[in-house]
């Protein structure tokens, strides 16, 4: 019996044995295939610490952007409040004025300048600028509410007729909608601070401020264009006094001839032998003169007398304005280089040079006709007798030959006061860079 329990201890413990030593090469087994696969399992853990830092950033990104989104809107119409009260924002971000009436002279503007402000008067008088529909007791007297309400709709009327006189003393040619937005602002803020009494500028009252303001500025352009005209007029005047004083001259210049001619003429009839012949060659030279200063005279008085004949012209001025910009005028003068002159003369640093000079029996409809094909290429978009365009030379040349196919233009600009001021300029910097160096250089080594 004892025998039979030793055996069975004995395969016990082998049996215990044997589970360890499995254990023990299974752990072994375990840390062998855990050393040889670390890396995988640290690549998922990484994959998997990715994936979630991935969506705290794409969550964190969300986030920022609507705050932007949010942020940038309140910016947005930061800056564009504030640009009502900032001269110095540019037009085209705040955009231009567009009329709204159409008067043909600046005395219209000036009559319903009036009428709105009578009918502004109108509506003080009768209670409809500004008014209160709530009836106040103050200490339980009504009186006393009424008082009260009194002095908020006199207080209110002040606040906002000096918002309204402070932008229409403001007025310029390119602040009209920023003032037109600040009496908007002043009319929106002060019914804002005055609803707790329940007193309001009637916005009939703030559309007749609107109208005045616009009126006083359509007025103030109306009465520049029509300072723009009146100078146009009297340059065109200028203009024909100058071919009436031409005209005088070819004449004078006519009968001079003719008298020297005449007298030429009586002379030779009395000589004879060599004084003849020499006589006989002044007519010849006087009788050419004489045709050539009746052609003069014939156009002169042509000229004076018709409206439409004259000189197009077309000049650049590099010096001045650059490449490819050039003036596209006409003159009714008898000698239209002289207006070339003046345009030169003190307005300008350079002189003109001149590419084309067309005489047309329409000089008005040949100039309107050539404004009309690059009217999109005028410098000036707003004063349309600002003659300069920004277009190459052939371009002219080419829509000047469809009307006037034998008109000759001078491709090169010669430019000399221009070009020749350049060449100073660029020896007296050389001379200047020469004297640096020289005075870089030391005394002694």
């Amino acid at each position: 019996m004892s025998y039979s329990l030793e055996i069975l201890i004995g395969v016990q413990l082998l049996i215990i044995v044997g589970i360890a030593v499995i254990a023990y090469k299974s752990k072994s087994k375990n840390k062998y295939y855990e050393a040889k696969y670390s890396k995988i399992i640290d690549v998922d853990d990484e994959v998997e610490k990715s994936k979630k830092t991935k969506e705290k950033i794409d969550k964190d990104i969300e986030e920022l952007r609507s705050n932007y989104k949010e942020k940038k809107q309140i910016f947005n119409k930061l800056v564009k409040e504030a640009a009502i009260y900032d001269e110095t924002i540019e037009l085209a971000e705040l955009g231009f004025y567009k009329p709204h009436y159409d008067f043909d002279v600046s005395e219209k503007y000036k009559e319903q300048i009036t009428s709105v402000k009578t009918k502004q008067k109108e509506m003080i008088s009768n209670k409809e600028a500004i008014y209160c529909n709530t009836e106040w007791t103050v200490e339980g007297s009504k009186a006393k509410g009424r008082t009260m309400t009194n002095r908020g709709i006199r207080l209110t009327a002040r606040a906002f007729n000096n918002e309204c006189v402070a932008a229409l003393s403001n007025i310029r040619w390119n602040n009209a909608e920023r003032m037109e937005q600040r009496i908007e602002k002043a009319y929106d803020a002060i019914n804002k601070l005055n609803e707790s009494t329940a007193i309001n500028i009637s916005h009939q009252y703030l559309k007749l401020k609107t109208e005045e303001l616009r009126l006083t500025h359509e007025y103030k352009d109306k009465k520049q264009q029509e300072k723009e005209e009146q100078a146009e007029i009297k340059r065109q005047m200028r203009e024909e006094t100058k071919l009436e004083q031409e005209m005088e001259k070819a004449i004078k210049e006519e009968d001079k001839y003719n008298n020297l001619l005449a007298k030429a003429k009586a002379e030779a009839e009395k000589a004879s032998g060599q004084k003849l012949e020499k006589l006989l060659g002044k007519i010849a030279s006087l009788d050419k003169e004489l045709l050539e200063a009746h052609t003069k005279s014939e156009r002169a008085k042509s000229m004076a007398q018709q409206t439409k004949l004259g000189h197009v012209y077309i000049i650049s001025n590099i010096g001045s304005f650059g490449d490819d910009v050039y003036k596209i005028g006409m003159t009714r003068r008898l000698e239209p280089l002289d207006r070339v002159k003046e345009l030169g003369d003190a307005s300008v640093p350079f002189v003109f040079d001149v590419h084309a000079m067309i005489y047309a029996d329409d000089a008005p409809a040949l100039e309107n006709a050539l404004h009309k094909s690059f009217d999109f290429k005028r410098l000036n978009l707003v004063n349309n007798r600002k003659e300069f365009f920004k277009v190459s030379l052939n371009d002219i040349e080419t829509e000047t030959k469809k009307i006037s196919p034998d008109v000759e233009f001078i491709e090169t600009a010669e430019a000399r006061q221009y070009k020749e001021s350049k060449a100073i300029r660029a020896q007296r910097e050389q001379q200047s860079s020469r004297a640096d160096v020289r005075n870089e250089l030391p005394d002694t080594i």
